[in-house]
């Protein structure tokens, strides 16, 4: 095989496949932009690859990403840990045709995002190619470096960590949509009386400011607190605000734009009402947003 057609393997086959392993990628780093350093350092390894003593293109090119993902998911460890205020995941957006596609749509949202980061690097890439990508043990041993039979301890012990931290109960798409219209409704109208009758009794509020922008200091936890904290922040944005709803992680979210301030809203419902209020306005985190929808608000 000439060189030339070795690398025209390669690339059709990481081509083919990019679209997965972007998925592997973020789903163990909660980072588009750490993703995507992670698929250019799987492509630089893969194009000095052999192709002829490859037997199973996917396989190789998921084991060479997850291993760099691994990698980085440590290095973003300690980045955290000097992190300024709560960390959120970067949002990512996604199509329509992602939220119809329920598991998919839950593997991505923000809310199992948070539940895989309570997870060990090792823990979390064996249940995201396990329960997400249904890779058999083999594969995955491969990918992290264990044998087949530690791989199937580590998928079990994590199914068990996530089943009891994981969103409860299917959540419609209606369900979605009214908490998020409700959140419109409060920022554009003043009216907040529909969006507190949603607010569920152990709610936590978590904003990401990343030291750039202020935002709560701290998690938020219980009805109360929050709701206090929406009274007297939703009514200043009152006539301010521009709201667009977008697609991110799976389902709707509200992109909210003060002048050229933006802010990215998701939330997490369980049995009909919202357990979870998440606003990222780290403007790093929404560079992606802003350029992908357009947002020239």
């Amino acid at each position: 095989m000439s060189e030339r057609t070795t690398d025209s393997t390669a690339l059709d086959a990481f081509t083919a496949h990019r679209n997965l392993l972007f998925t592997v990628a973020y789903q163990l780093l909660g980072s588009a932009a750490d993703a995507e350093d992670v698929l250019q350092e799987t492509w630089l390894r893969w194009s000095g690859v052999d192709q002829g003593i490859v037997r199973d293109q996917r396989a190789y090119l998921v084991r060479i990403t997850t291993r760099q993902a691994l990698s980085q998911l440590r290095a973003l460890g300690r980045r955290k840990e000097s992190y300024v205020g709560p960390w959120l995941p970067e949002p990512l957006l996604t199509s329509p045709d992602v939220a119809e596609h329920v598991e998919l749509a839950d593997s991505v949202s923000m809310a199992m995002l948070l539940v895989l980061e309570t997870l060990t690097p090792t823990e979390r890439a064996v249940f995201v190619l396990r329960e997400v990508f249904a890779l058999d043990y083999e594969e995955i041993a491969a990918a992290v470096d264990r044998k087949p039979v530690t791989v199937r301890q580590i998928a079990h012990r994590a199914r068990v960590h996530v089943a009891d931290r994981r969103p409860r109960g299917t959540v419609s798409a209606a369900e979605r949509q009214g908490a998020i219209t409700a959140f419109q409704r409060a920022v554009e109208t003043g009216d907040l009386q529909e969006l507190f009758d949603l607010l569920a009794p152990d709610v936590v509020l978590l904003g990401d400011g990343g030291g750039l922008r202020p935002t709560v200091g701290q998690p938020l936890v219980g009805a109360e607190q929050v709701t206090r904290t929406l009274a007297a922040g939703l009514p200043a944005l009152l006539g301010r605000a521009t709201v667009h709803p977008v697609q991110v992680n799976g389902g709707p979210a509200l992109a909210v734009r003060v002048g050229d301030q933006l802010d990215l809203i998701t939330m997490r419902i369980d049995e009909g009402l919202i357990t979870g209020l998440y606003v990222v306005r780290n403007p790093e985190k929404l560079t992606r947003i802003a350029h992908e929808n357009a947002l020239t608000l």
